[in-house]
């Protein structure tokens, strides 16, 4: 099946709080760029949290990871699909893990948001390999987070070249 095929979520489906966070609380339900509004929850996440010594980050970011395998996993078996566009909470997770690299800006979060949406919808080696060729949770999780580690490199590189 193609990433079109499948199911359709619906307002329905976050009633499961499975569901609910592999859809993204409901942005991965967008019509348009579902991917997009996940990312924009993402930052949201980011935002939300206090500041964080690379120890929390690290803590923060695998337990995003640990969560989302199994229930990304789980909502593309019951939507049917791989990586159904609606599983956002992949691009949540890459977001997050994108900007706890950067400074904290207003600027870094801007370009750290941009940065990870460019890599996720490019998918340059190996994402793109990952996306097609690594199932379930795992699979799902993967492509995201390694266009997020593209993403965190070119954030701290600018960030590094800017302020020296």
């Amino acid at each position: 099946m193609s990433a079109g095929e499948g199911l359709r979520p619906h307002l329905g489906w976050l009633k499961d709080p499975g569901h609910f966070i592999a859809l993204g609380a409901g942005t991965g339900l967008a019509r348009v760029a579902p991917g997009t509004f996940g990312s924009l929850l993402g930052v949201a996440v980011y935002l939300a949290l206090p500041p964080l010594n690379a120890a929390a980050a690290v803590a923060v970011v695998g337990l995003m990871i640990l969560i989302g395998v199994p229930i990304c996993g789980r909502t593309a078996r019951a939507l049917g699909v791989h990586d159904h566009p609606a599983i956002v909470w992949d691009e949540v997770t890459g977001v997050v893990l994108t900007l706890v690299c950067g400074s904290g800006t207003w600027f870094s979060v801007g370009l750290g948001f941009l940065l990870f949406r460019i890599f996720d919808i490019w998918k340059p080696w190996p994402v793109r390999w990952a996306d097609r060729r690594i199932g379930g949770g795992a699979g799902v999780m993967l492509d995201d987070l390694l266009a997020a580690a593209y993403a965190a490199m070119g954030l701290v590189l600018f960030e590094y070249i800017s302020y020296s």
